[in-house]
């Protein structure tokens, strides 16, 4: 992270600076040389010159007698007694407050690095190498490093008014996180992985639907739809951009296919081609039954019919579930009820299923595959990105989703809320910021500019704002962009996302919004790119708002 540079002399002092006073014994000077002003020479007694100098005398001891008192008093109130009347008669130590004043500052920082020494081997023993992902050990490892910030800025605090930029009187730079290699790259190798071949037969496919929200939660769904295929052995149908998004501008497909030496994944353009047009779901089975079966409404079973030419058969449930509260499924569960000899079949939207979640959540996902991960951005928007850090950002940055719009509401019927006043989150990213090193902020976020300007005021290190970069508007000018206007995709919406997206998982340490399938389709990235952070978080993760709105 960039320190601020300090305008305090090169010639700075120490923390305590001792000013001993010496007092040296002086000697009377000898007859043979001049003498002084108040040397007293022979002289007549009886002549006027001798009583001036009588009277001279006499005045001068007066005065002598007069303010050797209240020197002595000065010397009281100004000194640390203790140490006057112990040091060595040649010498006096004069203590003033400020003196006393920088030796509490030197123990206080003294008993803080004890402190900081305690929290290192804390971190050493228990996190630093620790893989678990539960709640618990996330918050206290949480806690752990805010302890660390916490310590590192007391010192800083101490050492501000005597110290050029952010050197100890040590030369230790505080800035450095003491050698603490916090923000590391996680561990995802994953010992004993589970995974699944998927080898389908030819001519048997699962009908691929997504409906559940936006974007973000249809590629999970469609990973999930990929789980279920190779469960079942089948070819997976992808959804036709006439009644879902078009996957084929966002999603490499043919990478997919790759990574599995073999075809196992189609357009619905391929399959209709492959079916002679006569596109058929033969067996209909729900996955879910609640809130109605297959979470699958009237409007899309007539958009596959009208618009596809799709003939739907009977819609049955496989059994009893419901979206609202998933039960754990297995395997076998799976192939029980779902294996079927019908060439076509379809279960529905799948996005809330919960079937082998340990499976699906490793590094790679539940698949074999000889890639890192098999559902990632097209070529053209990785190129994009790629180019896109280069110009802006450069190889260390922290990415920010700072979801808003819309988040309000939903944060607040969650306990505790997940939405933040703005001042509250500036503070979270701050201590991110300062444990990373990081110069720039990549902000991915639907905010408005009154929200996202008064972040941008309050992000700020040390005395200096760190910037929050956005994607910038389109600039002939400008060549980072220049593959998505050459392939006509510069105004879609779902690439942008996608954009967004792939420059946050390439992030040194990324920041993500608790509750948003957005940050866990970049946090599935980072992991599966073997790019996940020891530092990456949600905004806040281990705060509950200090304000939050009632309900309507």
């Amino acid at each position: 992270m960039e320190r601020d540079s300090s305008d305090d002399d090169d010639d700075r002092e120490t923390l305590i600076h001792q000013n001993d006073t010496k007092h040296d014994h002086h000697h009377l000077p000898s007859s043979d040389q001049h003498p002084s002003t108040f040397d007293i020479q022979h002289f007549d007694n009886n002549s006027p010159t001798s009583r001036q100098q009588r009277r001279f005398v006499f005045n001068k001891r007066f005065l002598f007698a007069i303010f050797f008192p209240l020197f002595i008093v000065l010397v009281y109130f100004s000194a640390d007694i203790r140490s006057l009347f112990s040091a060595n008669v040649s010498s006096f130590t004069f203590d003033s407050v400020t003196d006393r004043m920088r030796e509490s500052e030197l123990r206080a920082l003294s008993l803080l690095k004890q402190q900081q020494s305690q929290l290192f081997a804390l971190w050493n023993q228990s996190f630093s190498n620790n893989t678990d992902t539960t709640p618990f050990f996330r918050d206290a490892k949480s806690a752990l490093l805010n302890q660390i910030s916490i310590n590192k800025q007391i010192q800083q605090v101490l050492l501000s008014p005597h110290t050029n930029s952010n050197l100890s009187e040590n030369g230790d730079t505080i800035g450095s996180n003491f050698g603490l290699e916090t923000c590391r790259k996680a561990d995802s190798v994953v010992a004993n992985k589970r995974t699944i071949e998927w080898k389908p037969k030819s001519d048997k496919f699962l009908f691929a639907i997504c409906l559940s929200g936006q974007m973000s939660n249809h590629l999970i769904c469609l990973e999930k739809h990929m789980f279920f295929a190779a469960l079942l052995g089948r070819v997976l149908v992808i959804p036709s951009y006439k009644v879902d998004y078009q996957y084929s501008r966002v999603l490499d497909i043919e990478h997919i296919n790759d990574c599995l030496g073999r075809k196992v994944l189609v357009s619905f353009e391929e399959f209709a081609e492959m079916r002679k047009n006569h596109v058929n779901i033969d067996r209909f089975l729900c996955y879910f039954s609640s809130p109605q079966p297959c979470y699958i409404d009237d409007e899309h079973i007539k958009k596959l019919k009208q618009q596809l030419g799709v003939s739907v058969g009977k819609i049955e449930n496989a059994w009893k579930e419901d979206i609202k509260k998933p039960s754990k499924k297995t395997v076998q569960d799976v192939e029980a009820k779902f294996k079927a000899d019908d060439d076509v079949i379809a279960i529905g939207d799948v996005f809330f299923a919960n079937v082998e979640q340990e499976w699906v959540v490793q590094p790679g996902g539940p698949i074999a595959h000889k890639c890192k991960t098999l559902i990632e951005p097209s070529k053209i928007i990785m190129l994009t990105a790629q180019r896109f850090v280069q110009t802006f950002l450069g190889s260390n940055f922290v990415a920010l989703h700072f979801r808003r719009h819309g988040f309000l509401k939903f944060c607040n019927a969650k306990k505790p809320s997940c939405f933040y006043p703005i001042p509250q989150a500036a503070d979270c990213i701050t201590r991110v910021i300062e444990r990373t090193n990081a110069p720039v902020i990549y902000l991915s976020t639907d905010a408005a500019e009154s929200e996202t300007g008064l972040l941008q005021s309050l992000v700020v290190l040390n005395g200096k704002t760190v910037p929050l970069v956005q994607r910038p508007p389109r600039n002939s000018a400008e060549k980072w962009d220049a593959l998505l206007y050459r392939h006509h995709v510069e105004d879609d919406a779902q690439v942008e996302a996608m954009l967004d997206k792939t420059i946050c998982a390439m992030s040194n340490v990324f920041i993500g919004a608790s509750g948003s399938t957005f940050t866990e389709d970049i946090l599935r990235l980072r992991k599966d790119w073997r790019l996940a952070s020891l530092c990456d978080e949600y905004l806040c993760q281990s705060e509950e708002p200090n304000f939050v709105a009632g309900n309507e």
